[in-house]
């Protein structure tokens, strides 16, 4: 029970697309991927393309296993991609979401979001990971996805995250990689029922994509030129601050926010009532 004086809780929430650990220099370095996860002071952290046991790309490595480890945090996994390995005394070859978290992590499932398949283009399986993690005995609905680029996909996602987080009786944050513009009308309809941490902190100009570096053979420049990565919540989950980290571990950039619970069971008990009203 919280006593009348006992501060509301703060979670700093990070999304991060890690592309399997490797970097803007081409090379796959796991351990770097994790320090810039440290240093970030994230107590609960949405990841994007974790490898598990995936392929050679990754030394066949247990990304999930590794990093849990590493960071002393727990972990939930959505593998989205899931093939028979080559040797049959490997385990299957798994790629999708990951969720870390300082605090215990209560309930765990992952949603394989509807393909749209095209003759072109990439028709990979997308999913939204969902978890309950228990934040000083608040719950908290944590989501994780990775969506497509292609907008027939998007907009058939959309709907599907709207009925599956709709199902939620505890404060929702979602984080991902979007693979879509903050003007995207699908984007649009999303920030109807959530809100954009870095809109409400005036900072819509804060892009992850793709990752600042020079490649110093080559001389191509890359700076961020898009914003695809967010972090929304319920209007009931205040946002105190946010940041974007600059790295090049990754082609994306991490994105964290600070977010106090305050009034998180309030704004839930208006939204169940709402919600049973329609019925």
């Amino acid at each position: 029970m919280h006593g009348k004086n006992k501060k509301a809780p703060i979670v700093k929430v990070m999304s991060f697309n890690i592309a399997h650990g490797l970097g803007m220099d081409g090379i796959v370095d796991l351990e770097k991927t994790a320090e810039v996860i440290e240093d970030s002071c994230a107590t609960i952290v949405a990841l994007q393309e974790v490898d598990r046991y995936f392929s050679d790309r990754s030394s066949f490595v247990d990304q999930v296993e590794w990093l849990s480890e590493r960071l002393g945090m727990y972990a939930a996994y959505g593998a989205n991609m899931n093939f028979a390995p080559e040797d049959s005394e490997r385990p299957n070859r798994q790629y999708g979401n990951m969720i870390l978290s300082k605090y215990p992590i209560k309930y765990v499932e992952n949603h394989l979001l509807t393909q749209v398949h095209c003759p072109f283009g990439n028709n990979e399986q997308r999913g939204i990971l969902e978890t309950v993690i228990e934040v000083d005995g608040i719950y908290l609905s944590v989501f994780n996805t990775h969506l497509a680029l292609k907008d027939e996909e998007l907009a058939v996602s959309v709907e599907e995250i709207l009925a599956i987080t709709g199902k939620s009786h505890f404060p929702r944050i979602i984080a991902g990689d979007f693979n879509a513009s903050a003007s995207n009308v699908h984007m649009q309809k999303l920030n109807k029922h959530f809100r954009d941490a870095f809109l409400k902190m005036k900072r819509g100009d804060a892009y992850t994509y793709p990752s600042p570096y020079v490649n110093k053979e080559t001389d191509e420049v890359f700076w961020p030129a898009t914003r695809i990565d967010y972090i929304l919540a319920d209007n009931e989950v205040d946002v105190v601050q946010v940041a974007v980290i600059e790295t090049s571990v990754s082609d994306h950039l991490p994105i964290v926010a600070d977010m106090v619970l305050a009034d998180a069971k309030v704004g839930v008990k208006d939204r169940v009532q709402k919600a049973r009203a329609k019925v």
